[in-house]
């Protein structure tokens, strides 16, 4: 907790919040993986200290493969630190790696079945988040699923206080998600057990 606040405070347009997400949030983020079959490739973008990536971790099973995308280099220390040595010396059968790098930049192959994204979307240029949802659905398996957060109310919230420019962009996040949404069967579904409430959107590759 007082890691991921930290470095809230130091980059606060990577992170998003000053609070870590909710293991209810977590939980439903990450509910795919623990019924799905056969072994899957898995890919977590912007873990932060990794309440998702713990779920995650509980869900891999053997022959399973999870590629971790995180920018900021205090964040991947206690990633691997606090959650991937103890996880690899218990020898489970699955692969897991860590890439310290923005996601467009890190060194990807092959396609994933799940994609679990912890990007704080609204920090973001409109063109970006496009650019990155774009790039992640493009790095699913046909039939595979990804799934981000939104804070629930946030544009809302914010748009009084902000100058025309900034409401702009932010109607125009908003404009992104929802053309992703139409075009891959998006799914919302609403975890009041978080801080702010967020909802957790599916996208489902064609």
């Amino acid at each position: 907790m007082l890691s991921f606040v930290r470095q809230a405070f130091k980059d606060i347009h990577h992170t998003g919040s000053v609070w870590p997400s909710s293991s209810q949030l977590a939980r439903v983020m990450t509910k795919s993986l623990r019924t799905a079959a056969g072994p899957q490739r898995v890919l977590e973008v912007g873990p932060g200290t990794g309440p998702f990536t713990r779920h995650i971790l509980q869900a891999l099973r053997r022959h399973d493969e999870f590629h971790i995308v995180e920018i900021n280099e205090a964040f991947c220390k206690h990633l691997e630190r606090d959650l991937l040595v103890p996880y690899r010396a218990r020898r489970t059968g699955a692969t897991v790696r860590l890439h310290c790098a923005p996601i467009e930049e890190a060194p990807l192959k092959g396609r994933f079945d799940h994609i679990v994204c912890g990007l704080p979307f609204n920090n973001f240029p409109p063109g970006l988040v496009r650019t990155i949802l774009n790039q992640l659905m493009d790095l699913l398996k046909p039939g595979g699923e990804l799934v981000y957060f939104e804070y629930a109310g946030v544009r809302a919230i914010k748009s009084p206080f902000l100058k025309p420019s900034g409401r702009e962009r932010l109607r125009r996040i908003g404009a992104v998600g929802k053309s992703l949404r139409r075009k891959h069967g998006g799914r919302r579904e609403f975890v009041l057990g978080n801080l702010p409430p967020a909802f957790a959107v599916r996208l489902t590759s064609k």
